[in-house]
């Protein structure tokens, strides 16, 4: 290793994909319909029109925070953007656990990214963890927050493999923590869910609420996320953002996204029914543990199988899954894909 780099990431683990050409990826959690062709029609012509290569963007990216706002029902000064939730994620923790400042909660399993950007940042990372039906284990909570200064929560709700979305009880302990420690309720899946905790905000200032366009919007390749939040922790994370950290072309595609929302949320109703079918089927078949999700995948258990051997078989058959938390998780594709998937599961469980 160069003497130069941080000993402690020789350690690390880059988050890792992986692609076979010809798969069905239903790895990613990815939408399985690709924008339409009037929608890259319109885009193509409004870029031609609006965007200059040799400019920078609008460094406030002001045009973009409104649209949001009005989606999201709050003040534009009440949104921040960020390159993928990705970027929005270390930034909170940049903002508030640097210079030996504090540490980070999560509640495995859950987004691995949460604590890989911890880790990068050179910050201690904390899990609470989860019962047998991934709910929080809310015992734990009290005694972490009296014990190590934690300054940033992050929760998914739907979570991320399960599925689950907090529960009231779960919401309400939450919302009492101290204004020393933020909030976030990273809700990357709410279009697939009911749940939509934006009216909180108001009342908690040290709640923070996460969103993407890569899921319902279809706008994975284009990586904007956002988050909505109290103003004063809006301004302080615009002093951590990296300038034009999102591409012109990028702001462009969220905005046609948000004026033709209704046409492209539309398709959200066929996904939630297959998700509905898959489920259902998963339930029928011996051995299998699956549970309900919010979202727009399935976190299952084989209970007499290793699953790290019924992904590779997937994997071989040609569907792509994700090994993770003990257990499997698999995206709702397209009603062929799922078709596929189904019946390829019942293979590699050796199921008639």
């Amino acid at each position: 290793m160069l003497d130069a780099l941080r000993p402690s990431l020789e350690r690390l683990v880059p988050y890792e994909t992986h692609d076979p050409m010809g798969a069905d990826k239903l790895d990613a959690n990815e939408f399985p319909y690709d924008l339409p062709a009037w929608f890259k029609e319109k885009l193509d012509i409004l870029s031609q029109q609006e965007i200059q290569a040799n400019r920078y963007p609008d460094a406030g990216y002001l045009k973009l925070k409104q649209s949001i706002a009005t989606y999201a029902q709050v003040e534009a000064n009440q949104v921040s953007i960020g390159n993928g939730s990705d970027e929005l994620i270390r930034s909170l923790i940049i903002a508030t656990c640097l210079e030996n400042r504090g540490a980070v909660l999560v509640a495995d399993p859950t987004f691995s990214v949460y604590r890989l950007v911890a880790q990068t940042l050179g910050v201690s990372c904390f899990d609470i963890g989860r019962d047998d039906d991934f709910h929080l284990r809310l015992d734990c909570l009290d005694p972490l927050l009296q014990a190590y200064p934690i300054r940033v929560v992050f929760l998914p709700t739907p979570n991320s493999p399960t599925g689950t979305a907090l529960t009231a009880q779960e919401l309400e302990k939450l919302l009492r923590i101290g204004p020393e420690t933020l909030v976030v309720l990273d809700e990357a899946y709410f279009e697939f869910g009911d749940m939509n905790l934006v009216s909180r905000l108001a009342n908690h200032p040290n709640l923070v609420v996460m969103r993407t366009f890569s899921k319902a919007f279809r706008l994975a390749a284009y990586r904007v996320g956002y988050l909505l939040a109290d103003p004063l922790l809006i301004q302080a994370l615009e002093k951590v953002r990296l300038p034009y950290n999102l591409p012109a072309i990028s702001e462009l595609a969220a905005l046609v996204a948000l004026d033709n929302r209704t046409e492209l949320l539309a398709a959200l109703e066929e996904i939630k029914a297959e998700r509905t079918r898959i489920f259902q089927h998963l339930r029928q078949l011996s051995g299998v543990n699956v549970w309900p999700s919010a979202a727009n995948f399935h976190y299952f258990r084989c209970l007499d199988h290793d699953a790290q051997r019924i992904y590779e078989d997937l994997r071989k058959q040609g569907t792509l899954i994700r090994a993770t938390g003990g257990g499997l998780r698999a995206t709702v594709g397209t009603p062929a894909e799922n078709d596929r998937f189904l019946s390829r599961l019942q293979q590699a469980l050796h199921l008639p």
